[in-house]
This record gives structure tokens, C-alpha cells and sequence, in this order.
């Protein structure tokens, strides 16, 4: 991209994000998982409703972004449930298990899925998700496969690093170094905490020979997973690798100018053979952005309602 180009995916990324705000007033609950950690769930409860849209946040997000407490809102307002999970350690409170999260732990997005099942109280569930919450929203459909709930009807992906490894060194980009210094400050206190609470796993001391992205995660998300090859890690982490499995319809939307998820990350010989699954590459809306000027809510939750509502 040229410069005027970039600067305008780096204004469409940036600026939604952070000159907007979103009041919601969620029920907060908190769910055991199998392993002994625990999830915080924030729910938008609608009175008449049987429908129900599971929101997934992107890397170190939360139920508060915008992105998602928009998406809460807008699809409430449709007479929708929302709940829009946090992921470990996301929800203010540091988690209870040596791991934290990632892009590839569906065993999570399951867990949320079934406790929303366990109450009885819906008959259609959609999946919508955003960058890191996009790729867990396909990976879990694709290896859910023919044993996904009945309920669970469509699964929606915005700005998702599909394949994990290009969305990594895009950071390394040199006009993405805002990205890049926001998530290693961010993760790296995180990691630092969980240290604390699991000390050995990681050599801090090491950071200052980190040269790029790949070398960071090496050093730290590679450290507390149970993974010896960083591209085994990524192999894992790419729902790339898994959404051909998916019995549900899929929608992609990734923006030709998102900064940190570039072309490779799609997915489109995919996409032209798999009945399932589309992919929408719109040349607007940067990283999660999106924004329709004068209205509330964003293109994307118009987009995902669409969707979810076809036939």
C-alpha cells in the first residue's frame, strides 16, 4: 500500500476504536471449566427472546471494547441475548491454570457454548467473532464439525488472522508499531503475572534479543503452551487449518486494508470450493474497524445480522 493508503487503514483501525464509546450495563456471571479455571460471561438478557449471539473478543480485548459492547447493544436492540465472554485473564482477574489463552483454545468458546445450552432458555445460537475472537469462532466450528450443537446455526469472522504466522510478522511492519509495542507491553505484564503464580517457564532476561515477532512469541506464548516448534504452535493456532470442517455456513470479512491481518491470512481457495464458507474482502474498514458515520453501531454488526438472518 502507499503511504496515503496505509494511513488511512491505520485511521479506519484506530480511530473507531478509541473516539467511541459504549455504556452497556451487562449481568455479569462466572463459569468452572473442566480444567479448573474459570470464565467471566457478560450477558445483555432479553425478556421474549430465544435467540442468542455469542460474542468473541480479539488479542488482550475484552467484553468492554467497543467493537463487542456495540455488537451487544445492536443485536439486543434486535431482540437478541448477547453475551459477549472474556477470555483467561481477560476479564480483570487473573486466572486460576498455567495457561492463559489463545487463538487456537476452542475448548473455551465450547464451554461457553455449552453452559449457554445448559440453561435451556435458547433455540438458536450464532457465533460472532472478532480477529482473535474471529479465528477461535472458526477453528471451534471447523473441529466441532459434525458434533456441533444443532442450535449453533452460523458463525460470523471479522479482521481474523485465519493463518496465524502472516498476521505475526505483519507486526513486524514498520508502520505497525503502534500494534506491536500495545500488545508486547500488554502481553508481557501478563506473562509476567502468570510467572509469578508458575515460576520457570520463562526467561525474561531474554527479551532483549527479541528482533521481531516471531522471536517474542518463542520467547513467551511458545514457553507457557505444550509446544516445542513455533510452527506447530502456529499450525495449531490457525483456524485455517480446521474450518474446512465446519457443518454450519461461515462468513470471513477481512478489509484489503487491515494492517495486521494482510492477504494471506484468507483463506480463498477455501472459500471458491467450500460450500460453507464465504469471504468478503471489502477494500474498507482496517483491523475491527468499520465505522458508518452518524450512526451507533457499525457496518459490522449490520453485516453479521445479515448474515445470520439469510434464508
Amino acid at each position: 500500500m502507499t503511504f496515503p493508503q496505509r494511513f488511512k487503514a491505520h485511521y479506519q483501525t484506530i480511530v473507531p476504536n478509541l473516539f467511541r464509546s459504549v455504556a452497556i450495563d451487562y449481568r455479569r456471571e462466572r463459569i468452572d471449566t473442566p480444567d479448573g479455571d474459570f470464565l467471566d460471561l457478560d450477558w445483555l438478557d432479553h425478556p421474549r427472546s430465544r435467540r442468542l449471539v455469542i460474542l468473541s473478543h480479539g488479542l488482550e480485548g475484552d467484553s468492554s471494547r467497543v467493537y463487542v459492547a456495540g455488537a451487544a447493544r445492536f443485536f439486543h436492540e434486535q431482540g437478541w441475548h448477547a453475551l459477549a465472554w472474556n477470555c483467561r485473564s481477560c476479564s480483570g482477574v487473573m486466572n486460576r491454570t498455567p495457561k492463559l489463552y489463545s487463538h487456537g483454545q476452542t475448548e473455551d468458546v465450547e464451554t461457553v457454548v455449552n453452559h449457554a445450552l445448559a440453561s435451556g432458555q435458547f433455540d438458536r445460537i450464532v457465533l460472532v467473532g472478532y480477529s482473535m475472537g474471529g479465528n477461535l469462532t472458526l477453528k471451534y466450528l471447523g473441529t466441532m464439525g459434525e458434533n456441533r450443537p444443532k442450535e449453533v446455526t452460523h458463525g460470523v469472522a471479522f479482521s481474523a488472522p485465519v493463518f496465524i504466522e502472516h498476521s505475526a510478522d505483519s507486526l513486524d511492519r514498520r508502520d505497525n508499531w503502534i500494534y506491536r509495542i500495545k500488545f508486547r507491553r500488554s502481553l508481557t505484564a501478563k506473562i509476567m503475572a502468570k510467572e509469578q503464580q508458575f515460576p520457570g517457564r520463562v526467561d525474561f532476561s531474554r527479551l532483549k534479543e527479541v528482533k521481531c515477532w516471531r522471536d517474542f512469541d518463542r520467547l513467551t506464548s511458545l514457553r507457557i503452551s505444550d509446544y516445542d516448534s513455533l510452527d506447530d504452535y502456529y499450525a495449531y493456532l490457525s483456524s485455517g487449518n480446521f474450518v474446512a470442517g465446519t457443518t454450519a455456513p461461515v462468513l470471513i470479512v477481512n478489509a484489503t486494508n487491515d494492517p495486521i491481518v494482510p492477504d494471506a491470512c484468507n483463506p480463498h481457495e477455501l472459500a471458491r470450493t467450500h460450500p460453507l464458507i464465504s469471504l468478503e474482502t471489502p477494500d474498507w474498514g482496517g483491523h475491527v474497524g468499520f465505522a458508518l458515520k452518524g450512526k451507533k453501531h457499525n457496518w459490522m454488526d449490520e453485516r453479521a445480522l445479515a448474515f445470520v438472518t439469510e434464508g
